[in-house]
């Protein structure tokens, strides 16, 4: 490992309309506006729920006309070119074609250090350290590039900040539970993304060694060489998770003998050789490279966090009825206390952990997850709804249930577009 993680600060989206993507995060997601940053070149706007933080920057439009709130802009100095980078602060421009979430940034102590360190290992920087000042301090950043398509991570340290963001950015005085539609959401679970095939074990690799990440099971079906196989109807996925957790603890572990809460998850998706074209290709397409697919937020209630979304216009995913009805499945809903009704109508999946340890508790423990239709134009990133009830991995039956849901959706978009055959 060459950069030590402290901790994740935010998730970056670039995206060609601020204002639709502002209005889904606070309408229809309960996300809180809490900062800003208007300028002439830019326009980045800052969302939070719970303790997950999303920058959303506005990409191809001139914004001349933009006002600071504040005007009084913020000190950059580019400790390598003397020059402030063009548009955005804390990462790159978005110039991506297409509407894209792209950058997980953590916090580092040491931007320099972590950056000479490196660039030793052969990694490449798309931004050099940067120092940038206001009133309440100094932050620095770099913005190094991964392997994964267009993801990149910014590296930033704010131990000399006090501000409650980021110096260049506005805070916005808005108290979130005056609308009374505080969102049950506590963090960001999980960060999915989707790789070409034959690459993700490569991908591991590198956030092992270079950002320490972990390899773990995403569940007892799980290859330590390749991952969880999910095959549907001809159509399938390998995908393999790594974490990044807050501790010394190394090796490859069960999700049930963590002993630490992890920081940061990653799951990597890719599609199996000689299949049928699937939903991961669908994504590689529209996108044009592979990157990140979905994020998952953690709730403590999954069925009023659904509701509250559903009711404000989020559209999700709803599964075939006899997934609620299924003999095994309608026992294990019910052992988890759940009412199968109520989690048919909320499109909700529930999995029992089959990690746990049953000589060591009695106690069992359950995963329960949404997921929503895309958010963006084209079919390439969604968002998800998960409640860990003690469970720690992934469910099997979801991965399979949401893979064949999506799958459905897929092919039923794929068939409106198609051309029509000459007569």
């Amino acid at each position: 490992m060459a950069a030590y993680l402290r901790r994740t600060h935010h998730i970056s989206l670039h995206v060609s309309n601020v204002d639709k993507i502002a209005n889904d995060f606070v309408s229809k997601f309960k996300f809180h506006l809490f900062a800003t940053r208007l300028t002439d070149r830019s326009r980045q706007l800052a969302f939070r729920t719970g303790s997950a933080v999303f920058v959303v920057s506005e990409r191809g439009r001139n914004h001349r006309a933009a006002l600071s709130l504040t005007g009084e802009p913020a000190v950059v100095a580019d400790t390598h070119s003397r020059k402030p980078p063009a548009g955005c602060l804390y990462d790159v421009s978005p110039h991506y074609p297409v509407d894209t979430v792209c950058n997980v940034c953590f916090e580092v102590e040491d931007v320099q250090g972590s950056f000479d360190a490196l660039r030793r290992r052969g990694c490449s920087f798309l931004v050099p350290p940067t120092t940038v000042r206001d009133r309440q301090g100094q932050v620095t950043y770099a913005v190094l590039k991964s392997i994964l398509g267009n993801v990149c991570h910014t590296l930033i340290d704010k131990t000399k900040y006090d501000g409650g963001f980021l110096p260049g950015f506005d805070l916005v005085d808005q108290d979130p539970s005056a609308t009374g539609d505080v969102c049950p959401v506590t963090h960001v679970d999980h960060v999915a993304m989707v790789s070409p095939i034959g690459t993700s074990q490569q991908v591991i690799s590198w956030y092992e060694h270079v950002l320490g990440f972990q390899r773990f099971f995403v569940h007892s079906k799980d290859d330590v060489d390749g991952g969880l196989v999910v095959n549907q109807n001809g159509k399938g996925l390998r995908m393999a998770a790594m974490e990044l957790l807050k501790s010394s603890e190394t090796g490859l572990v069960l999700p049930s003998q963590r002993k630490h809460q992890p920081d940061c998850k990653f799951v990597i998706a890719e599609s199996l050789p000689n299949q049928g074209r699937n939903q991961v290709d669908t994504f590689l397409e529209e996108h044009g490279a592979a990157g990140i697919q979905h994020i998952a937020l953690h709730t403590s209630d999954i069925i009023s966090a659904t509701r509250m979304m559903a009711d404000a216009g989020v559209p999700f995913y709803l599964n075939p009825a006899a997934y609620y009805s299924q003999g095994e499945k309608l026992l294990e809903i019910l052992d988890a206390g759940c009412d199968p009704q109520k989690l048919a109508q909320n499109g909700i999946l529930l999995d029992t952990d089959q990690e746990q340890d049953l000589l060591a508790s009695q106690t069992r423990r359950y995963l329960l997850q949404v997921f929503t239709k895309p958010l963006f134009e084209e079919d390439t990133f969604f968002m998800e709804l998960i409640e860990r009830r003690g469970a720690t991995g992934f469910g099997d039956g979801n991965i399979k249930a949401l893979w064949a849901c999506v799958q459905t959706y897929m092919d039923a978009e794929n068939r409106k577009v198609a051309p029509k055959t000459p007569q």
